[in-house]
């Protein structure tokens, strides 16, 4: 057996909220093995790490992001002036895109993969698009997951929104073939089973019936879930109305396409029938606080009403201590009435999506569920214990506690440390970054 004792920590769960002090974590190759005191005598065969108390939670996971704006920050193009939410989307994201090639791909996903653990992330749900470079291009994201060590999910954003059915096809063909890359490589076992598929669509405003249809026929013959924005914006619900004289969730149910795998992003202006239907086929709303303050789209007044509810980013990076505190002081001032413990919950809840899209369990200190730990150093001013955990994170710990990740039973960053040299990595993509703002410069 290839066992290893992390030896004297503090361990916290976010839901059900429990904490244990001064325990030991036997982890046996990809999951927990045991929990509880002086676990060296019950397995004299292991290896020991001491930890010195530090705290130890289930993996954090960013269940919405975009790996391939990392190489947009303080972006040197020349970008119209963006007054509402859909010019923000055409004269910079769309054109951003458009500029991704296989070399810029690649550095944007490293960059944004090692950026997420070093922030405490284990896991990252992303959503992908490069109308330039389609076939292939979620391999290549894959690629940069692997190298980093990082779990996640990708998917392309099938969409029309470049007038060419032929790329709403392309886009699908490119779910469907990653999937099944995803089933092949499970099959072999020649690496670890760290990248899941969805299957990605942009927007209902851009997503013609027949292509809703072409998406549900990707999930039946996959296996998989939607990942898809949903009335981010009240553009995306007049849309709906006015071209189909339905709710926008209405339409995307007509097609199959919201299940418990699903994923919907943002939602801000649901209807009651939305929230009624993802609520009822048990999918997932993913929150974005600081993506919807920045695009200045308005505030999710419904999130009470979610079932499913978890966090992301959107692409503003995947520190999901600082999405959480964004989360819940958003909300509060807005006059919500939850309190930390929904939201630490939230945050929680992108472990389950990963339990039913990996088929695993995940999110929880036990025995059987797969080692995917966020490791802090935090020594507590007030007393540390269930009941307070989510006030812990709201208003103390954060991306700078950080000491350690591991996932899949490895430590992929250790005493603040990757195993391999970052810098060059940074220096390459300076010089890819500035290519894709040229290129961008030539793009209307």
């Amino acid at each position: 057996m290839n066992i290893l004792i992390l030896k004297n920590v503090t361990a916290a769960q976010l839901h059900p909220a429990k904490v244990w002090q001064n325990v030991d974590i036997a982890i046996e190759n990809d999951v927990i093995l045991d929990m509880g005191s002086s676990l060296s005598q019950r397995y004299p065969q292991a290896q020991t790490k001491e930890m010195y108390g530090r705290l130890i939670m289930p993996g954090m996971v960013c269940s919405h992001n975009h790996f391939y704006s990392g190489l947009s920050r303080g972006i040197q193009a020349n970008i119209a002036p963006c007054p509402d939410f859909i010019s923000t989307l055409k004269n910079l994201w769309w054109r951003l895109d458009r500029a991704l090639d296989e070399e810029s791909l690649y550095y944007s996903g490293l960059i944004c993969a090692l950026e997420a653990v070093r922030s405490g992330c284990t896991s990252v749900i992303d959503h992908h698009a490069s109308p330039g470079y389609i076939a292939g291009s979620l391999s290549q994201l894959r690629k940069a997951f692997l190298k980093v060590g990082l779990r996640g999910m990708t998917c392309f954003e099938t969409t029309d929104r470049n007038a060419d059915l032929s790329e709403l096809h392309a886009g699908v063909e490119e779910n469907i073939r990653f999937a099944n890359e995803i089933d092949t490589a499970r099959q072999k076992g020649v690496e670890p089973y760290l990248v899941e598929a969805h299957i990605g669509a942009h927007a209902p405003f851009t997503l013609p019936n027949d292509g809703l249809k072409m998406l549900s026929e990707a999930l039946k013959a996959t296996g998989r879930g939607l990942h898809i924005h949903a009335a981010e914006d009240s553009y995306d619900v007049s849309h709906s109305h006015h071209r189909y004289g339905k709710d926008v969730l209405v339409r995307l149910a007509e097609f199959d396409l919201i299940n418990r795998k699903s994923l919907i992003a943002h939602g801000l202006y649901l209807s009651d029938t939305d929230v009624e239907i993802l609520n009822s086929r048990d999918g997932f709303l993913v929150h974005n606080a600081r993506s919807n303050m920045n695009n200045h789209v308005g505030y999710h007044h419904r999130l009470p009403q979610i079932r499913n509810l978890a966090l992301g980013t959107d692409g503003i990076g995947s520190d999901m201590f600082e999405e959480m505190k964004f989360a819940f002081f958003k909300h509060r001032d807005a006059g919500g009435p939850l309190w930390p413990d929904s939201f630490a919950r939230a945050l929680s809840n992108g472990n389950e999506l990963l339990s039913r899209n990996f088929g695993a369990s995940f999110g929880r200190l036990e025995a059987g569920c797969k080692a995917d730990l966020t490791i802090c150093d935090y020594l507590p001013p007030t007393p540390l214990v269930a009941e307070n955990i989510a006030g812990h994170i709201a208003f103390g710990l954060g991306s700078g506690s950080v000491h350690s990740v591991m996932v899949n039973g490895v430590m992929i960053y250790e005493d603040r440390q990757f195993s391999f040299d970052c810098k060059p990595i940074f220096a390459e993509a300076q010089k890819v970054a500035k290519k894709v703002w040229e290129r961008m410069d030539f793009l209307k």
